[in-house]
């Protein structure tokens, strides 16, 4: 039987929890459409994709939108023709080409003054990045389009009329002034970028193609213009009715530069003004929050924003951030990349010096291999072969690390630019410190561990120290300094071979006359005080030539540690700021060194020399270890790690031949080799506990 009671409360439940207009009352309403902060969080993954692919993938899906555009002029022109140019019915399907371009995922240039242009205010990417993306992309359509043009022209595709009409059509352009031409393509980049966005925003593909049918539609019948239709039927005029080069009122030049011009501007501005602007300021604060990492920061600095390179990693990915988080758990990791396993040994000896002086030191050792420019990476072939050869290579150097008691890893990295990967590689793994060697390809004048395009637009992800190796001996050690933080690295590293092989330490400080000779004899007595180095020597140089004094100094001494200047770029070329002639004027091994800073533009170009050890960068550890990196003491680390986390290397861990993992791309090869590191640790470890047990 039914309780009528409880019918009743079911009936009073349904009328109290319904408004009167049907909606629901009380409990949850669940949305049937994204937010704009959801939206744009669509666009950004999908400009990600966009903006890291290969110059190869943009230039041809480029070039496959500019065919495609190709098929929206054939059907104007023909319609045109068919109809007797009905202003209705010649442009019915004047959107097809555009629905391909849609559907098959192609680049087209005025699609791309949306999700880029996000990426970029994001910060997410760089502006050279951005103008890179749409060179590429605009160069194919162009090609694509030039192609159509001379299929459409001498491929006897347009007959009778139609040839009539498609001149027509070709030459409207021609005649518009310029304010309205660029006007009237402001118009058309508003309503393609507004398609993209609306695209993003719909939850199925009917709605989807309705709307890209529906506003392409308006761009012939609001007489306006699209910079890849207009190229296209400017070089049509060209190919099919021999316009002249220059000099009429139609001829080539004027039809690129009169009428292509005006539309490329005009759909630029429109896309990117009208539409990405506007969207992205209605946006919340919150809309990248679920692809942030906690305590990852992923924006670039305003140096690299503005003047990253293009061909580089100025753009951030969401995999650096993964690789950082999952390594920031490792302990102190020292990075060590060579060049050659047979001659790199007193490099790898150094650096797990260092990391033994840590309870949790990792040595990291990374085989960097240039790579033939017309080696492809892209399958990985090549690179897994070069890499197999490169792990078994690096036995002796696995040994060296492992015979100090620290964890020893090794990696092979197969690339064009190998100099460059060096630094790509401490980005993506973030370790504490980089020791590497001092080639002549490698660094210059200026004493700064980037080549100096980079020092302007990039930040270091870690300590750097960099090692001009002569027959290594730590056991007399030179430190030049006036302050600064990458002096205070030079005396931790200084420090740490002094507790661990009884090293003695000179201190020099270099002033203008003996008049400064005491202000700078306090001065290095203080600087040894707060550096533990009570026990240096303290050396006062008053011949004012920095690098006159360091050459006096080092006599006698096995190792020069150098702080890197702390003078801008162009300061340094009017000023006797420190050169790195120096390391061939003395007899000693000299070591480089460098800590990551926050420096303005302003800085990096005119800077004086004094700057605060502030750790920035386009990704961050936690906070409480991004001051820089102390050589002397491990700090307590977190675990930094996530759970169930997967790698490059999960993809081939059923190699069981080879024992890594391993990464290709066009740029790079990335192999890890673990079994035979494991194999290494075990090995150092039973020897101990053979040694503990006699």
């Amino acid at each position: 039987m039914t309780d009528p009671t409880q019918s009743d409360d079911d009936s009073m439940r349904e009328v109290v929890e319904r408004s009167r207009s049907g909606a629901p009352a009380v409990g949850e309403a669940v949305r049937d459409r994204f937010s704009s902060d959801e939206v744009f969080q669509r666009i950004i993954a999908a400009a990600d994709e966009e903006v890291t692919s290969g110059s190869r993938e943009l230039f041809f899906s480029g070039l496959a939108a500019g065919l495609a555009i190709t098929i929206t002029f054939m059907l104007y022109a023909s319609l045109t023709a068919a109809t007797d140019s009905h202003p209705i019915l010649s442009v019915l399907l004047y959107p097809l080409g555009f629905i391909y371009i849609i559907i098959g995922g192609y680049q087209l240039y005025t699609e791309n003054t949306l999700p880029p242009v996000a990426l970029t205010l994001e910060r997410l990417a760089s502006l050279p990045t951005l103008l890179r993306h749409w060179t590429i992309v605009l160069a194919g359509n162009f090609v694509g389009g030039g192609i159509g043009a001379a299929v459409l022209s001498y491929g006897g595709v347009f007959t009778g009329d139609t040839v009539d009409a498609a001149r027509y059509i070709s030459e409207g352009g021609f005649g518009v002034p310029f304010v309205p031409l660029f006007f009237k393509a402001a118009m058309a980049g508003l309503v393609v970028a507004g398609v993209v966005w609306v695209g993003f925003a719909s939850t199925d593909s009917v709605s989807r193609m309705l709307v890209v049918y529906l506003a392409f539609l308006a761009i012939p019948l609001g007489d306006l213009f699209h910079v890849v239709v207009s190229f296209t039927e400017v070089l049509y005029l060209f190919f099919q009715h021999g316009i002249p080069l220059y000099g009429a009122e139609i001829s080539l030049f004027s039809g690129l530069v009169g009428f292509v011009l005006p539309v490329l501007l005009g759909n630029t501005i429109g896309g990117v003004v009208l539409v990405t602007l506007v969207n992205y300021f209605q946006t919340s604060e919150e809309r990248l929050e679920e692809a942030r990492f906690e305590g990852v920061s992923r924006r670039l600095t305003v140096p690299e924003w503005v003047f990253g390179r293009a061909a580089g990693r100025s753009y951030v990915p969401i995999l650096d951030a993964t690789e950082a988080t999952l390594f920031a758990g490792e302990g102190y990791r020292v990075m060590v990349p060579i060049t050659n396993p047979r001659t790199d040994g007193p490099i790898v000896d150094l650096a797990a010096r260092l990391a033994s002086d840590h309870d949790d030191g990792v040595v990291h050792i990374v085989h960097v291999v240039q790579a033939p420019e017309r080696m492809s990476l892209s399958t990985g072939d090549a690179g897994r072969r070069i890499a197999d050869v490169s792990g078994e290579g690096m036995a002796n150097l696995r040994s060296t690390a492992a015979d100090y008691d620290v964890e020893v890893s090794t990696s092979t990295v197969v690339s064009h630019r190998s100099f460059e990967e060096v630094f790509n590689m401490a980005r993506r793994t973030r370790p504490d410190a980089v020791l590497m060697g001092w080639g002549d390809d490698q660094l210059w004048s200026a004493a700064r561990a980037e080549r100096p395009i980079d020092e302007l637009t990039n930040q270091l992800p870690c300590d750097f120290l960099i090692l001009n190796e002569r027959d290594l001996d730590t056991s007399r050690i030179l430190i030049p300094t006036s302050g600064g933080p990458d002096s205070d690295l030079s005396a931790e590293v200084a420090k740490v071979l002094a507790d661990a092989t009884g090293a003695e330490v000179t201190l020099l400080h270099v002033v203008d006359g003996p008049g400064n000779r005491g202000r700078g004899e306090a001065f290095l007595a203080n600087w040894a005080a707060e550096h533990d180095l009570d026990d240096a020597e303290l050396v006062v140089d008053d011949g004012g030539d920095v690098e006159d004094g360091i050459c006096r100094a080092a006599a006698g001494k096995t190792l020069v540690i150098i702080g890197a200047t702390e003078k801008g770029l162009l300061s340094r070329l009017v000023s006797n700021s420190l050169h790195l002639d120096v390391i061939h004027e003395v007899d000693a091994s000299v070591l480089l060194t460098e800590r990551p800073s926050s420096r303005s533009l302003r800085e990096r170009l005119f800077g004086s020399g004094r700057r605060a050890a502030t750790v920035t960068g386009g990704v961050e550890r936690e906070s409480n270890r991004s001051e820089g990196t102390d050589v002397q003491s491990a700090a307590d680390r977190g675990d930094g790690g996530i759970e169930g986390t997967s790698s490059q290397g999960d993809s081939d861990s059923d190699d069981a031949d080879a024992g890594d993992s391993g990464g290709a791309s066009d740029d790079a090869f990335i192999a890890d080799h673990d079994d035979a590191d494991e194999e290494i640790t075990e090995d150092a470890a039973g020897e101990r506990d053979g040694d503990d047990g006699r």
